[in-house]
Formats: structure tokens, C-alpha cells, sequence
């Protein structure tokens, strides 16, 4: 067969008609053909516009794939319009305004076709034509891959996007295809969109990835069925569903995903069964808005890259996970806004950095058969109207099992926390909650443990080798009128045997002592007769006396004014704790500070030192000091900002919480920040731990008093403002004679004056860091020293040791 001309086989039985003949043009064989004919077309480049309307067969030879090409000028290169078979073709098209391949009506059938086009779709099926695509090829940079309009529907089995300007797959207007073992990737656009109502997707075996989009998009009433396909490695979400549409995925597996693994919003609703979620920037699981839902079964959300809960349920939206598995994530399940509400039965919660469960502003949990493992707090409900049950749950290995604070009210029947490092249950803050049938074992701290007099509920519960007690009710103050504190009803503990209920149902109050056997005795209402205040717990050996830590204080550089307010507020605290001791009532020292001044001027040496004084006379339990900033406290998501300020507190209990830069946390520009959220968990905890950290902020001078003036509530928990002044060139001088000492270096004859005069002269704008400064510049001496000592041959112990004049800096 000549090379550029058409085959043509008639497989009818008229002999009216030719059985066979060749053709110089594409066109000219179609028109000669008939019904069930084959055209073989010849290897080479046609630039014809083909349109098929017969039921024929348009191929090209065998054994050379790729070796025709439809290739017009503009337009559509090929139109089928009859259920033809049309195989083993190369289509490109050069019109931004047409398809490469527009299938209008029929059942074709098109086989290893290859496209590559830069056209407004590749493959176009659209009216009522219902194509079978198999083993085609799709690479069209400039727009869609395949598009299915306007009712249009078909079958594409084992096909390949290869490369797509827009979307890989775009499925509207009625559209209804089903896709098989295909591959889309290296899309512009979304991997897979489905919009529009009576619009319908369905994919079995594809892998979608590597687009600059979300992987699939369902919106506008559409809906999509997936099973068994791969979506990751997108740029935005990785399956984002909006506006009543409805999706199901089965046996999928998204990762890999920079965003929310799983978006949707305004009344959408997904299924997912035996679907895995790992690899995910933001949320695996965002669900909102009122009538937006979540049905999920034996499913597992794991291995989070970002720092944000693996399942949000905000706006009044629903999430149902029904024998699911979260792991590895910073939270497990954050539930917000009044009218949300997450259902949770037979699912594991593990590896969880912060909070497993979290419930908000009104929102509802309900938990059964659930297991947490290995996370800081297991459940947190926090505000009012904030609620749910919890039932015949496990919590084991976290800091804190249950919290329940201002307001909230959850219900909790037959659970077990185990061995938390801090409390099986807190309540605080005007928390309630109902407890019933839950047992706490293996507390590093007390089982119950509720303060602020909140009025929960304890019903035959149990608590077992509890660290500091089973239980402990702590009241509320002075503010705290009758009718508050704790209900118990049939209560035990390996400690007492029971805690038998009041006879008039009466609340249960008492005071926080910190001694063992708290369950010794039934607690009982509270007398109005005053009680004198207990004496404090002995407190862990200290290192050193707090003469030896004044001592370490005294022989710091400079700093007259720091030494004597810490001195006189340490001369408070020992009277106060002695005149307690003598049953005498001791002066309220509130013991938080504010450090105002330069960097390097050592606030943060000092406040180490407050720390270690306090532990040394009892006042704190450690008198360890954790340094935190803005960074450390405020996060990049509602509620992540209250979690990492809980979390910065728990880990200074007992010892000194330092804020560097606090004012960092109320900029001038604030706006909708964070920090505000910081500075009002802080001032709840310092009230409601007044007792077991001290909180020390810290900045410049200026910045900290706009700080302290914006933000009353912090100005009223400190006691004083101590100042640190900069250092003089003397004050310098002897540090960098410390540093020299140290060392086992020397100050030459001439380096002191040459010292003092460097550092008098020296700029003392922002860059100017004090006491860093100069330790700077003893480093600065001794790298110049060892440049000049390098070269001598056999130097002397004077040569070793001795820092001249000519070693400091130059200054700039």
C-alpha cells in the first residue's frame, strides 16, 4: 500500500459495490465506505479534519504504532459520530477553542489511540455518546485532558493523562463516564472534577498525582464513587467536596498531601470504607457547615506532616468514624462551633503529640468503645455547651485522661484511664461533667481531681495506686458561695475503702491539701468557721540552700537594683512561709515579675536563680526554669494556640514558666492574631495554678509597658516590674575578666585600659547585647590570640595565656 493513501475492505455481500480499493485522502475513504468496512490507513501525516459517521473500522497498520498522524491546520481533527472502532491512531490538534477528539454520538470503541494536542480538551465526549476508550493517551498542556459534557457518558479503561493545562478529567452537565486502572497526573489543574447536578463519576483502580490542584473535586450536586484508587502528591487538598455533593470512597489510599487530605463543605456528604489517610499538611479529615457529613468505616488517618488535628468538625457539621484507627498526629479529633458533632464507636486514638479529643464552643462528642493511647491530654472538653458522652472508653499513657473546663458538661459512663502522668480527670474552671462507673489507675497524680468548686458528679467510681491521692476537691476561693462543689456518690479508692454519699445529697467540697490518704476521711461540707491555712508539702530536697543560690546572685556582674528587689521579695516569701508556720496569716505575695530591659542583660540568668531560690524555701516544687516565646505558645489554627500554651505550662509546673518577648503576644496590629488566645489561657492558668508555677515575662523596657497597659488582666497577676539596666565599660570589663578567669587566660599589662576604653566608645544602638557582648568579645580576643601564637615556634605558658591589647576587635 502506497505511502498517504486509505485501504479501504468492504465486508458486505453486494456485488454492487467493490470489495477493496485505495484512496489518496482520509475523506475520500469515508465517503466510500460503508457500514462495517475497514479503512488500514498507510503511515504518514494527514492534515484532513475526519469526521466518522458510519460504523466502520479506522486503523492504522499493523505493527507500526504511532506512524499515522491526524493533524489538521485548525478545528477538530477527528469527530466521531457512529459506534465505528477507531485504532492504533497519533491525533494532534492545534485549536484552543476545539477538542482533539470529539466523540457527539454513538458506541465507538477507541483503542491505542495516542493525542497530543494543545487544544481545549483531548478527548471530548459529549450528547449521547457512550464511547469505550481503552489504551489511549492524553497530552494536551494547553487545556483539559478528557471532558464529558452534556449527558455524555462511556467507558475508559486502562487510559493515561499524561499531561493536562486544566483539569485531567473534567465530568459536567450530566456527564456520567466510568474510568478504569487509568492514570492521571501532571495536571494544571484539578486531577478529577465532577459539577453539576445529575453529574456522575465513577473510577475504579486510577491513580491520581502530581497535579497543581486537588486530586478530585466533586461539587454543585454532583456525585463520585471511587474504589481501590490512589490520590497524592497534589499541590492544594487532596479531595475537596462542595455543595450537596455526595462521594464515596472505598478501599482508597491519599497521601502525600501538602493541604487537608479530605475537604468539604456547604451540605456535601462522604463515605469513606477501608480508606487510608496519611502524609497530610493540614487536616486529613475537614469537615463544615451545617448538613455537611462524614460517614467513615474501618478507615486509618496517620503520619500527619503538619501541625494541624487529623479530623476537624466545625460550622455544624457531622463526622461519624466507625472502627477507625488515628495515629501519629499532633491531634486526633477537634470538634468546634454549636450544632457539630462527631460519633466515634470501636475506633483507636494513638500517638497522639497534644489532644485526642477536643470539643468547643458548643459542640458534642459521643465516644463508645473507644481506645486512647499515648497522647498529652486523651479528651478536652472546654467551654460551655460543650458536651457528649464517653462511653465504656479506655485512656491509657497520656498526662492528662479527661479535662473539663469553663462550662463544659460531658457525660462519662464506664471509663478507664490509665496510668496518666498527671491526672485521670480534671475538672476546673467552672467544668461539671457527670462521671459514672470510671475507674482511674496508676496516676502520677491524683485519679479525680477537681478544683474551682465546680459542681461535677461522681458515681460509683474507683480509683486505684494513685500517686497523691484518688481524689481531690480543691474549692474555689473566697468568691465561692454554697451550693458548689462536687457531688459523690458511692465512691472508693485502695486508699479508703469508700467515700460513702452525703445523707442529704449535699455537695462535697474540700480544700486542696496536698497530703497523702486524702480518702482517709469522708470529705464534708465545708464549715464556715475559717480554717487555718496548712502548711505547705515538704518540698523535694533542694540542691542548694537559698543563701547559696543568693550567694551565685550576689556574684553576678552589675545588676545592684536586680539584686536587691529579688532579695526583698525573697525576704517576703521566707517571713510569709514562717508567720504560716506559726499559725499567724501571712501577707498574699504574688510571685510573678516582669523583667524589663536590654538583651544580654541576664534576665534569664536571673530568673533561673528566682526559680532555684523559690524551690529552696518550698515555694515551688522544682524550681526549674522552661524559656518560651511567641513561637512556642501561639499556633497557626484555631484552638492549636490554647493546646501549646496548656502544654508550655504543664511543663513548668512546679518551677518557672520565662516568656521572652512577651509583648510579641499582643502586637500594636494585632487584628484576629493568636496571641490574644495565649494571653488568655495564661492568665486562667496562672489563676487557676497560682500555686505551682511562676510566670516571669520579659522584653524591652518600652515595648513591655504598651504590653502590660493593653492587656490589664496580665498587669494584675505580676507583683513587680524589676529593671535591668545596661552595663557601663567597668561592668564590661569584668565580665570579660570572668570570661578570662574561666578560661585559664590573662589580661595583659595595657589590656585593661584598652578594654575599658573599647567598650566606652563602643555603639551601644539595637545591636548593642551587654553581657553578650562582651563575652563576644573575649571569644573575638582569644580566635585573635590563637592566630598570633599559631605561628610561634615553642610559645611560653605567658605566650598561651596572656591577652594583649593588640587581640580585641576592631571596632566597626
Amino acid at each position: 500500500m502506497a505511502q498517504g493513501t486509505v485501504q479501504v475492505t468492504h465486508t458486505g455481500t453486494s456485488r454492487w459495490r467493490r470489495r477493496t480499493g485505495e484512496y489518496a485522502s482520509l475523506a475520500a475513504a469515508l465517503e466510500a465506505a460503508a457500514d462495517g468496512d475497514v479503512l488500514t490507513v498507510a503511515p504518514g501525516t494527514y492534515r484532513e479534519n475526519l469526521v466518522v459517521q458510519r460504523a466502520v473500522t479506522l486503523r492504522g497498520p499493523e505493527g507500526s504504532p504511532g506512524s499515522v498522524r491526524i493533524a489538521p491546520a485548525d478545528g477538530v481533527p477527528l469527530t466521531v459520530r457512529a459506534s465505528a472502532v477507531v485504532q492504533d491512531l497519533h491525533v494532534e490538534g492545534q485549536d484552543a477553542a476545539a477538542p482533539a477528539l470529539l466523540v457527539e454520538e454513538g458506541t465507538p470503541e477507541l483503542l491505542d489511540v495516542r493525542i497530543v494536542t494543545r487544544s481545549a480538551a483531548g478527548i471530548e465526549v459529549r450528547g449521547g455518546a457512550r464511547p469505550t476508550v481503552r489504551r489511549c493517551t492524553v497530552d494536551n498542556p494547553a487545556g483539559i485532558g478528557i471532558a464529558v459534557l452534556d449527558g455524555g457518558g462511556g467507558v475508559f479503561e486502562e487510559c493515561e493523562i499524561v499531561a493536562a493545562g486544566q483539569a485531567g478529567v473534567a465530568v459536567r452537565g450530566g456527564g456520567h463516564p466510568r474510568l478504569e486502572r487509568c492514570r492521571i497526573h501532571h495536571a494544571s489543574g484539578t486531577g478529577v472534577t465532577a459539577t453539576g447536578e445529575n453529574t456522575a463519576l465513577e473510577a475504579v483502580g486510577c491513580e491520581i498525582y502530581e497535579v497543581r490542584g486537588s486530586g478530585v473535586q466533586v461539587t454543585a450536586r454532583a456525585t463520585a464513587h471511587l474504589t481501590d484508587c490512589d490520590v497524592h502528591r497534589t499541590t492544594a487538598d487532596g479531595v475537596t467536596l462542595d455543595t450537596d455533593a455526595v462521594l464515596t470512597l472505598a478501599d482508597c489510599r491519599i497521601h502525600d498531601i501538602p493541604e487537608n487530605a479530605v475537604d468539604l463543605r456547604s451540605r456535601s456528604v462522604l463515605t469513606l470504607t477501608r480508606t487510608t489517610v496519611r502524609q497530610f499538611g493540614r487536616n486529613g479529615l475537614s469537615v463544615w457547615d451545617p448538613g455537611t457529613r462524614v460517614d467513615a468505616n474501618q478507615c486509618e488517618i496517620f503520619d500527619s506532616t503538619g501541625d494541624y488535628p487529623a479530623v476537624w468538625v466545625s460550622d455544624g457539621a457531622t463526622a461519624v468514624l466507625d472502627s477507625c484507627r488515628v495515629h501519629d498526629v499532633p491531634d486526633a479529633l477537634f470538634v468546634l462551633d454549636r450544632g457539630s458533632r462527631a460519633d466515634v464507636v470501636d475506633s483507636d486514638l494513638s500517638q497522639v503529640r497534644n489532644t485526642a479529643v477536643s470539643v468547643s464552643d458548643g459542640a458534642t462528642a459521643q465516644l463508645d468503645d473507644c481506645r486512647i493511647r499515648d497522647a498529652a491530654t486523651g479528651a478536652w472538653f472546654r467551654d460551655h455547651g460543650s458536651g457528649g458522652t464517653l462511653n465504656n472508653c479506655t485512656v491509657d499513657g497520656t498526662q492528662t485522661g479527661v479535662i473539663v473546663t469553663k462550662g463544659a458538661d460531658p457525660t462519662l459512663e464506664r471509663c478507664t484511664v490509665d496510668s496518666p502522668a498527671e491526672a485521670g480527670f480534671y475538672v476546673s474552671a467552672g467544668g461539671r461533667g457527670t462521671f459514672q462507673n470510671c475507674r482511674v489507675t496508676g496516676s502520677g497524680g491524683y485519679g479525680f481531681h477537681v478544683i474551682d468548686g465546680c459542681r461535677t458528679t461522681l458515681r460509683k467510681c474507683r480509683t486505684e495506686r494513685c500517686a497523691r491521692g484518688g481524689y481531690e476537691f480543691a474549692d474555689g476561693g473566697p468568691d465561692t458561695g454554697s451550693g458548689t462543689g462536687p457531688v459523690v456518690e458511692d465512691c472508693t479508692s485502695d486508699e479508703s475503702g469508700s467515700l460513702r454519699p452525703s445523707a442529704t445529697h449535699e455537695p462535697v467540697v474540700q480544700t486542696a491539701h496536698q497530703t497523702p490518704g486524702l480518702l482517709g476521711a469522708i470529705p464534708v461540707q465545708r464549715s464556715t468557721e475559717q480554717e487555718p491555712l496548712p502548711a505547705p508539702a515538704e518540698p523535694r530536697e533542694p540542691a542548694r540552700t537559698s543563701q547559696a543560690v543568693l550567694g551565685e546572685l550576689d556574684a553576678l556582674v552589675g545588676l545592684e537594683s536586680v539584686k536587691r528587689e529579688v532579695r526583698a521579695l525573697t525576704d517576703m516569701i521566707e517571713v510569709g512561709r514562717r508567720r504560716q508556720q506559726a499559725g499567724l496569716k501571712a501577707a498574699s505575695v504574688k510571685r510573678h515579675l516582669v523583667f524589663t530591659g536590654s538583651p544580654g542583660t541576664g534576665k534569664t540568668t536571673v530568673a533561673r536563680l528566682y526559680g532555684e531560690i523559690l524551690a529552696s524555701l518550698g515555694v515551688l516544687e522544682k524550681g526549674h526554669l522552661v524559656e518560651v516565646s511567641r513561637v512556642d505558645l501561639v499556633g497557626e489554627h484555631i484552638g492549636s494556640t490554647a493546646i501549646r500554651t496548656q502544654e508550655a505550662f504543664k511543663r513548668a509546673h512546679g518551677g518557672v514558666l520565662f516568656i521572652d518577648e512577651a509583648y510579641a503576644l499582643s502586637p500594636e496590629d494585632a487584628g484576629r492574631d493568636f496571641g490574644k488566645e495565649a494571653i488568655d489561657t495564661l492568665v486562667k492558668l496562672m489563676e487557676d495554678h497560682r500555686d505551682a508555677v511562676v510566670v516571669i515575662v520579659a522584653g524591652y523596657t518600652a515595648e513591655m509597658e504598651r504590653f502590660l497597659s493593653v492587656n490589664p488582666g496580665v498587669a494584675s497577676r505580676f507583683s513587680r516590674t524589676i529593671t535591668f539596666g545596661d552595663y557601663g565599660p567597668d561592668e564590661l570589663l569584668r565580665i570579660v575578666e570572668q570570661q578570662a578567669d574561666e578560661h585559664e587566660y590573662r589580661l595583659a599589662p595595657g589590656a585593661f585600659e584598652a578594654l575599658r576604653t573599647y567598650f566606652t566608645v563602643l555603639p551601644k544602638g539595637p545591636a548593642f547585647g551587654n553581657g553578650r557582648t562582651a563575652r563576644q568579645t573575649f571569644e573575638a580576643m582569644v580566635e585573635r590570640h590563637a592566630s598570633r601564637v599559631a605561628q610561634l615556634a615553642d610559645p611560653s605558658t605567658d605566650d598561651l595565656t596572656l591577652l594583649y591589647a593588640q587581640d580585641l576587635p576592631e571596632l566597626a
